[in-house]
């Protein structure tokens, strides 16, 4: 381990690539009025713009990452790491800054696109790069990409009010992003990164033998729980600040520390607990129910706190692990293909970010005023889907797989 203490600069140098990253996901749905103005959007009766083609460019950054996920995990594997991490950085680098300078959706879409290619490509560097500096405590180095993320996303409204205070035009931190995440991406050119481990194989320039993987319904099920809970938190993301304004909030934009500080504190908690004993499946039925609940309560109690508590509470149960123990659980049932078996995750995350947030901006298109409350709605009805398959994964698992 203390060779490994030279890599600890590269390891800082890519969670700091995820802390802009955290920015990345979700700065677009905190400024959509004024690119929906930007991108020449109708004006509605009420006088307010028509954000739904905002709504639907945030969802571009799905289809990218979906696209790219296909070649991103056998690039690094192929090319390495640290030119995978640098595609990223360039690949987000356009993307701050051409969403900023696109003149309409059609150019914004193409530049959203780009920055989830770019999410792919750090997925591919920084999670493996993590747990190899970090051999000893390997889950805890990729909770770590989360927990970067989860930092970020909790300053975002700050620095948004710091912008606003400053009369700053509201690309300062599309700016801002872009220059960081360049320099980041020089450091990462200069820092030296560990050698991939390519196989746990005691002779390594033995050849690993190829297993066929067998699917039942049982890992499909759990490879979906990838879809319905990424769908839990992507929507609650993108839409929580016109639910918030909906319900009279008077900084909507809060809405986004409390959801960061919940899921931080779920990172802390779940790894704690299951550390003790907790099962990834009780897990990935408890925490959905808690959601499921939670989004009903913001559905029928129409106040301003109530859109606090839901932030945290969601933060918390909706995006604090259950993606990752996800993919825990998936890996379970093909022990010898993991890398795989995690990109099948990946892969149905990234179709439910962009089907429903597609689906999500037509709800905005057609539902008015009372679009965040419909979305509210179609948040509860995917997070019970997922609750489902968890119990039928809970129910089935030991059947399927020899539980270490």
């Amino acid at each position: 381990m203390n060779n490994n203490k030279k890599y600890y600069p590269t390891a800082l140098a890519l969670y700091f690539s995820f802390f802009i990253h955290g920015i990345g996901a979700s700065i677009l749905s905190q400024y959509k009025t004024d690119f929906a103005k930007a991108w020449g959007a109708k004006t509605l009766a009420d006088g307010s713009y028509d954000v739904s083609s905002v709504v639907t460019v945030i969802a571009a950054l799905g289809l990218g990452r979906l696209l790219a996920h296909f070649i991103a995990g056998p690039f690094s594997d192929k090319y390495g790491r640290k030119l995978s991490g640098i595609i990223g950085v360039v690949l987000y680098t356009g993307f701050f800054a051409g969403i900023i300078l696109a003149p309409n959706m059609t150019v914004a879409y193409l530049f959203a696109i780009l920055g989830g290619a770019a999410n792919s490509f750090l997925d591919a560097c920084v999670s493996p790069t993590c747990m190899e500096i970090f051999v000893n405590n390997g889950s805890i180095a990729n909770m770590f990409t989360k927990f970067s993320m989860c930092i970020s996303q909790f300053l975002l409204p700050f620095f948004i009010l710091w912008v606003a205070g400053a009369n700053l035009p509201y690309t300062t931190l599309f700016t801002l992003c872009a220059a960081a995440i360049l320099l980041d991406g020089i450091l990462i050119i200069f820092l030296p990164f560990p050698k991939a481990n390519r196989s746990n194989a005691a002779n390594a320039s033995e050849k690993p033998v190829k297993h066929k993987m067998k699917f039942s319904l049982v890992s499909v099920s759990a490879i979906l729980i990838g879809f319905t809970s990424s769908s839990t938190f992507m929507l609650w993301l993108n839409c929580n600040k016109e639910l918030g304004q909906l319900y009279g909030l008077s900084n909507p934009a809060m809405i986004q520390s409390y959801y960061a500080a919940g899921t931080a504190l779920a990172i802390i908690a779940t790894a704690f607990m299951i550390k003790k004993g907790l099962k990834e499946t009780n897990v990935l039925v408890l925490y959905p129910t808690i959601t499921t609940v939670m989004l009903l309560l913001c559905y029928f109690i129409q106040s301003p706190t109530i859109c606090l508590i839901g932030g945290f509470v969601i933060g918390y149960a909706g995006a604090g692990g259950v993606l990752q123990l996800a993919v825990a659980t998936t890996i379970k049932f093909f022990p010898e293909n993991k890398a795989t078996a995690t990109s099948f995750v990946m892969i149905a995350s990234s179709v439910a970010n962009y089907t429903i947030l597609t689906l999500a901006s037509y709800i905005t298109k057609i539902g008015g005023s009372n679009a965040p409350r419909m979305i509210l709605l179609l948040n509860a009805g995917v997070t019970l889907v997922g609750i489902l398959l968890a119990i039928y994964v809970k129910i089935n698992m030991k059947k399927v797989v020899q539980e270490v």
